[in-house]
């Protein structure tokens, strides 16, 4: 625990006592960021490792992957270091038909009025105030921005109504849904990756446990027999998930490289 510092002026102090906790073989963190707001894209360029995308079409998200490179290519850092994640919801199913009544049935248990409190929650706009058949206007606000966004700004061509988007959250959050066999899903799965520009996925959980281990059993042989899935981890850190085995450490061309006395030169 780090020994507390009192100080008489407001701004912050670092304690010269150092934190007992030993560092990972890593020594920094893999640094994420989440959302795609100009701000968001801004420090995901300089900083992030791996970004966490939302957007219903992967070419909504096309251009917010691009941007982030291209900051980061002006940054001196390359590009393609920086992992994209979609935000992805998976009903899958050994057929079409079976995945569509499983979607059915999870659609039965949401409620309209639940949807809307977790979208006001993360929001920080109280969709009470609105209608909920009157369409949804953007509202900027302290919440997360692109979530929102993906309704009112993505799709120029439709209006969506706040009944609309919490029938869409029932089994969504906030991201696409994906429904159909091991193969229908890893096709689109395909798809995604190569129209949207990004690497891989961040699956929702519908029910935990048994919508990721859906996915598990069933889509990642499939994926892996396309050759997007590795047999087996070829290191012990995530950053190694990354970059690849023996690159432990921050790139050097990472801003975090500076603070360190060692860098993965391998990077």
């Amino acid at each position: 625990m780090l020994s507390p510092v009192l100080s008489p002026v407001p701004s912050p102090v670092l304690s010269p006592v150092p934190s007992p906790v030993p560092s990972s073989v890593q020594r920094t963190p893999v640094i994420y960021q989440a959302g795609t707001s100009p701000a968001g894209r801004a420090f995901a360029a300089k900083h992030a490792e791996g970004v966490f995308m939302s957007g219903r079409r992967p070419d909504v998200l096309r251009p917010h992957s691009d941007d982030i490179r291209a900051r980061a290519a002006r940054l001196g850092r390359a590009p393609r270091s920086i992992k994209m994640f979609a935000i992805m919801t998976v009903v899958t199913a050994p057929t079409d038909e079976e995945a569509r009544a499983k979607f059915a049935d999870y659609r039965s248990y949401a409620g309209i009025e639940g949807n809307l409190a977790r979208l006001s929650g993360i929001t920080q706009v109280d969709r009470a105030r609105f209608d909920l058949d009157e369409p949804l206007a953007h509202v900027d606000a302290s919440g997360i921005q692109s979530i929102p966004a993906n309704f009112t700004k993505a799709d120029p061509t439709r209006a969506w109504t706040p009944r609309q988007i919490a029938e869409y959250m029932a089994v969504s959050s906030f991201g696409p849904v994906v429904v159909g066999s091991p193969q229908t899903v890893a096709d689109e799965l395909e798809r995604w990756i190569d129209e949207a520009g990004i690497d891989g996925f961040n699956l929702t959980d519908i029910l935990p446990p048994a919508s990721c281990g859906d996915s598990v059993d069933l889509v990642v042989p499939e994926l892996r027999a396309r050759g997007h899935v590795w047999e087996d981890y070829e290191g012990s850190t995530l950053r190694e998930s990354f970059h690849g085995p023996g690159r432990q450490r921050v790139r050097p061309d990472h801003p975090a490289a500076a603070y360190g006395k060692r860098t993965d030169a391998s990077s």
